[in-house]
């Protein structure tokens, strides 16, 4: 038996998709394989009037009227309870913490009659103080969806994860390792694997791999997923095999038949794939194929997503009015499932271009994407889609929404993609009656000598032209933008600010969202940055220091302004943008409202 687990934490009101996806395959292959959602489980065991009475210390203001709450909460959020709202909505039953004090705009933002929606906004505010309580008294690594992050995130030593594992278990840690004692007695697996997208989940997975090492030391341990695929490419740090047998990179399903093969006798070890070892205390990693055997699996001869066994029911709704597109990701239960592996572009300079789940673009026929959709839904009772590709292809996008309209399925679905000068009137349309309600993309810089510059084949131009097409269709556009690429100028900023507040102003998109450009190690940048104008600050150590993560590198550019000024004036103004505020106002008026001492401008000579 072979246990896959989803550690604490990911998503509160979806099942992350790797061990749906595993499973299926394994069991394909004559794997006897099961799931677990240990997040979810652990929230719903935290957010409860048993776990909080035992855990808040006396006196605590308001603690009592959150054990006499909370679970009133958790039905409302799951869904069992919808008669909650009108009185969540009322401000009269909840208490009302740190997260409450700007309530300014709640009436604008869900007048009289949004009483649902109204209620979950309140409710989610009412978990976040529940969240900053059990930080400052019970355990200060935890967060709603994420586990000491801060120790895990660029992480070059394993010192300060190691000094964490060597300390007693937080009353949170114990109830986790509670409900995997509880699994393991009832599945007992030979082999469990955990899921690491994100950093944090990482140390919640290494304390299980501890407790398993501790207590059922037959049992095998198994780590992949986003996290190790970016930070462990060039690991050499030993201790991480203190907790873990073996580490697979990029797609699962092969490493892991072999691994299950090898520990069956069927297979040497040598035929083990994309996986590290610990052998006579050094880090081995083997990837080793036979020429009559695949090193990766067709798209096409995946099977569906299995969802069976998933606790779908325990999932819970959270509502972010600040951004309508980060709203979709926290609330209401979606099917996640990929429909082509990589990115079709895979060009541009800041992407980790060199990852097999970005460069490796593999996709499958618009009949199969539309038959595991028909699969899932069965499973799960939910017709509505997260496609969660880098980049959804234009063409096989247009033959799956032909697909669903000819077999008349009734499905909502969002996803990433590329402004494409593909995405026509035609084509938005077809995505809109196919059941097409949003879509993201990256504008980044929205400048065309940046977006030139770092290869991202896209203008601004035709960015407007495809979200305008996009919001006549009736889909909502989200834009991912950048600041602080090297050589950008403050001008240049300051221009791609005005873009911004033009698209909102004209209504060809609803949400957007900043973030600094950063450096990674397997992207064209990172791999070149002198190419890019920028100097890497980032050296491997010559000591014999082993080495943990690598992923963002450290860099020089002197942009000569305050590119941390900067990025808050970016957020204020974009948040104001998005609720429909400050739009007669120019970027730069923007700029000399919030940024009054004009920095220094730093002219770039292209």
């Amino acid at each position: 038996m072979l246990l896959l687990v989803t550690p604490p934490f990911t998503q509160l009101n979806t099942p992350y998709p790797a061990t749906t996806q595993l499973k299926a395959f394994l069991r394909q292959n004559g794997v006897d394989a099961e799931q677990v959602d240990l997040g979810i489980e652990v929230i719903n065991g935290i957010y409860s009037s048993r776990f909080l009475s035992r855990v808040l210390p006396a006196g605590v203001p308001l603690a009592k009227q959150y054990v006499d709450t909370v679970d009133s909460v958790m039905r409302y959020l799951r869904g069992d309870d919808s008669s909650q709202a009108v009185r969540i909505a009322s401000r009269s039953f909840l208490p009302e913490g740190g997260r409450f004090r700007d309530m300014t705009d709640l009436e604008w933002a869900f007048g009289v009659s949004g009483v649902a929606d109204k209620a979950r906004y309140l409710a989610t505010l009412y978990m976040e103080d529940i969240a900053d309580m059990l930080r400052k008294y019970v355990d200060q690594r935890f967060d709603i969806v994420r586990y000491a992050e801060k120790i895990s995130i660029y992480a070059e030593s394993f010192d300060e994860l190691e000094n964490a594992l060597n300390q007693q278990p937080s009353p949170i840690e114990t109830l986790m390792l509670q409900r995997l004692e509880k699994h393991l007695q009832t599945y007992k697996p030979s082999v469990v694997c955990f899921t690491v997208p994100f950093p944090g989940c990482l140390f919640s997975t290494l304390r299980c791999g501890q407790y398993i090492k501790t207590h059922h030391p037959d049992i095998k341990i198994c780590i992949g997923g986003g996290f190790p695929n970016t930070e462990w490419r060039s690991l050499s740090e030993p201790r991480i095999f203190d907790y873990v047998d073996f580490i697979t990179l990029d797609d699962g399903e092969l490493p892991l038949l072999r691994i299950v093969r090898y520990l069956d006798g069927r297979m040497d070890s040598q035929s083990l794939l994309r996986t590290y070892r610990r052998i006579d205390g050094k880090v081995e990693y083997i990837d080793r194929t036979e020429d009559t055997m695949p090193d990766q699996v067709v798209n096409d001869e995946l099977p569906a997503p299995d969802f069976s066994n998933l606790p779908l029911n325990s999932y819970i709704s959270l509502c972010d009015i600040a951004n309508p597109m980060q709203r979709l990701w926290s609330d209401m239960r979606w099917n996640k499932m990929m429909m082509a592996h990589g990115c079709y572009w895979a060009k541009c300079a800041f992407c980790d271009t060199k990852l097999d789940y970005i460069c490796r673009y593999d996709a499958p026929k618009a009949s199969t994407v539309v038959t595991r959709m028909e699969r899932i839904m069965e499973q799960t009772g939910c017709s509505g889609f997260h496609f969660v590709d880098e980049a959804l292809p234009p063409a096989l996008l247009k033959a799956v929404c032909e697909e669903i309209l000819r077999r008349g399925l009734n499905v909502s679905f969002w996803g990433n993609i590329r402004f494409e000068k593909s995405y026509d009137t035609e084509l938005c349309n077809l995505l809109a009656d196919a059941g097409c309600i949003a879509v993201s993309g990256g504008l980044e810089v929205a400048s065309d000598r940046l977006l030139q510059k770092m290869g991202k084949g896209v203008t601004v131009g035709q960015t407007f032209r495809a979200a305008r097409n996009f919001r006549d269709a009736g889909i909502m556009v989200h834009t991912y933008l950048m600041y602080g690429f090297p050589t950008e100028t403050l001008e240049e900023t300051m221009d791609a600010l005005e873009n911004v507040r033009k698209m909102f102003a004209e209504g060809v998109v609803q949400s957007a969202f900043w973030h600094r450009y950063a450096m990674t190690a397997h992207s064209p940048s990172g791999n070149d940055p002198h190419g890019y104008g920028a100097e890497s600050l980032w050296q491997k150590p010559d000591d014999g220091t082993p080495l943990f993560c690598i992923n963002e590198i450290p860099f020089r550019y002197d942009f000569g302004y305050d590119l941390d000024a900067v990025g808050e004036v970016l957020r204020v103004a974009t948040y104001n943008f998005m609720n429909g505020m400050g739009l007669d106002m120019t970027a730069r008026q923007w700029f000399r409202q919030l940024f009054p001492k004009s920095p220094k401008k730093k002219r770039h000579n292209s």
